[in-house]
């Protein structure tokens, strides 16, 4: 049945970036929504939005946003990577277990669950794989790892009466975001920016539009049937133009009026440099993330884009916004 407009949507991780961009769509197509948050989210409420503030293990709390929900979208999560196993697996696997189980027993017909392309991380490149890629059982973060199990259980949970999808959408950009350009920026004002490897690994980078939109087909396309041929399916979400990384890196740094990075390290030493600093974070507990940790080199070393052709196939899904836009739209924003 398709979604009816008169049932409210529940949305989790309301104050993150692409839950909030979430429901901010969808209140402008005057759509009724719940959202769960950890903290107020006054611009979502003046418009009409419902805030239930609470955690992902606040059963009453779950239960009040599934009520007569049409949809839950999921997208709380701990991200980071760095920080002890324990506490990415009560977010990102108990807690989706915990929204699962409330969606279920309050009869909530589609859930969508935001995934990520870590979910297949193997230390190595990943050119243009497809979600017939195996999910990972080990990485040296335990994002990767617990977000793989949490998808495995959504799509596990896939039912005649209860459709579940996961979208994987890559490297998210654009307004609101408080995380990753801040970041970039912030690191290459303090000169602390190096190109690891080579320098010429590809990535795909996703804007926030077009992430929004992804979610919204998703839940359209978990609507056409009973059996909709998406359910129990992921989908990689991208702007579909991978860049070379460092150079758009530059590109974004000249727009801005930094100086450019030319300083090297090789993956081999970056390497070692991470698990040095894992190893001094963990003895002396800090609670900041280290500047560098094996992940991250790894991360910024590799290849890292991927086919979106199931996701234009099933999905009906087209970037909007192009990677040239929205790399206008960052530079324009961060003068």
């Amino acid at each position: 049945m398709p979604p009816d407009d008169s049932d409210p949507v529940f949305i989790t991780g309301a104050s993150g970036f692409i839950a909030s961009q979430i429901a901010s769509r969808l209140l402008d197509q005057g759509r009724k929504i719940r959202v769960l948050s950890r903290r107020p989210v006054p611009h979502l409420e003046k418009r009409g939005g419902e805030a239930i503030i609470g955690s992902l293990d606040a059963t009453a709390s779950l239960a009040r946003g599934c009520a007569g929900a049409s949809a839950v979208f999921h997208t709380a999560a701990r991200v980071g990577v760095w920080g002890p196993e324990k506490e990415f697996f009560q977010v990102n696997v108990m807690g989706t277990r915990q929204v699962l189980d409330a969606a279920r027993t309050a009869g909530v017909p589609r859930f969508i669950y935001t995934s990520s392309p870590s979910v297949v991380y193997t230390g190595g490149n990943l050119s243009g794989v497809n979600e017939s890629a195996p999910l990972c059982t080990t990485a040296p973060s335990p994002y990767p790892t617990t977000k793989a199990i949490a998808e495995r259980e959504v799509l596990a949970a896939n039912a005649p009466w209860f459709s579940t999808i996961a979208l994987r959408p890559h490297l998210v950009i654009g307004p609101g975001d408080r995380h990753l350009i801040p970041r970039v920026l912030s690191q290459a004002r303090k000169g602390k920016l190096k190109i690891i490897g080579t320098g010429r690994n590809r990535v795909d980078i996703t804007h926030i539009d077009n992430v929004v939109d992804a979610h919204l087909l998703a839940e359209q396309s978990l609507s056409t049937s009973a059996n909709p041929k998406t359910a129990d399916r992921a989908y990689f979400i991208t702007n579909g133009e991978p860049v070379v990384f460092w150079d758009w890196v530059n590109e974004l740094l000249r727009g801005v009026s930094l100086r450019e990075v030319k300083n090297r390290i090789s993956l081999g030493a970056a390497t070692i440099v991470g698990g040095f600093m894992e190893s001094v974070w963990r003895t002396f507990r800090f609670s900041t993330e280290p500047p560098i940790t094996r992940f991250i080199a790894k991360e910024l070393s590799t290849d890292h884009w991927f086919d979106i052709s199931a996701a234009r196939r099933d999905l009906g899904y087209t970037p909007r916004v192009s990677m040239a836009e929205a790399t206008a739209q960052l530079i324009a924003e961060n003068r």
